[in-house]
């Protein structure tokens, strides 16, 4: 039997129907599987990019040498400062021997400031402190951090892209980062460097509890590579 001519018009606008159906489709699947691995490399983005200054800064939790737990969080509402530490380098040692780091820390201390001391030396590295020989080491400096924080598997160290020790990050009471880079002007080990340095540190927080802009925010870290676990 026959097909009459509007049975095969009919026939071919199904195919064609089928056919745009099925690369609609396709192009859906397609789009769909984009959007998913787009989504994966946002996360895994995310997941490693440090915050620029301006952006807001990675919420974290970490246990101090004493074995008490500290969310960044929970200090909203006021200024923050990450100092990333390491007794074993001499960049370190300039800043403590000579008094300059215990000197920054207690004048921003006395202005309500939460100051937090971060190692991120993994435990593998020839100079990890044990938490009760790093708090220890800070008794004999006479460091004032509000607490040292231990992150020898890197996590808050990555999170926000530290890479030397020392290397300050300053967080406002938004939570948003408004420094980030070193301590001084002058990237030496020799202490008699720090006296004709200007502590970005001091500077950034005397303008922002004075109401002016922070004129430097950014500065190139220096000092000791931060030993990551591998």
């Amino acid at each position: 039997m026959s097909l009459s001519p509007s049975s095969d018009s009919r026939s071919i606008r199904a195919a064609r129907h089928a056919r745009a159906a099925l690369s609609r489709a396709s192009r859906r699947a397609v789009v769909a599987a984009a959007v998913a691995l787009g989504a994966t490399f946002l996360m895994g983005n995310n997941a490693f990019a440090a915050p620029a200054v301006g952006q807001q800064a990675p919420d974290f939790v970490a246990v101090d040498t004493s074995g008490a737990k500290h969310k960044l969080s929970d200090f909203a509402g006021k200024f923050v400062v990450l100092e990333w530490t390491n007794p074993g380098c001499p960049f370190v040692r300039k800043h403590y021997n000579s008094g300059n780091m215990p000197a920054t820390q207690k004048a921003a201390t006395a202005q309500g400031v939460v100051w937090l001391s971060v190692n991120s030396t993994e435990r593998a590295a020839s100079d990890y402190l044990q938490p009760a020989a790093l708090d220890a080491w800070m008794k004999s400096q006479k460091a004032a951090p509000t607490a040292v924080l231990m992150d020898e598997d890197g996590v808050i160290g990555q999170a926000y892209g530290a890479r030397t020790t020392p290397h300050i990050f300053i967080i406002d009471p938004k939570g948003m980062l408004v420094y980030a880079g070193g301590i001084d002007s002058i990237a030496s080990a020799r202490p008699d460097d720090i006296k004709t340095a200007t502590n970005y540190v001091n500077q950034a927080l005397g303008e922002a509890f004075g109401g002016k802009p922070i004129s430097t925010a950014s500065t190139r870290p220096y000092g000791c590579s931060v030993k990551y676990k591998s």
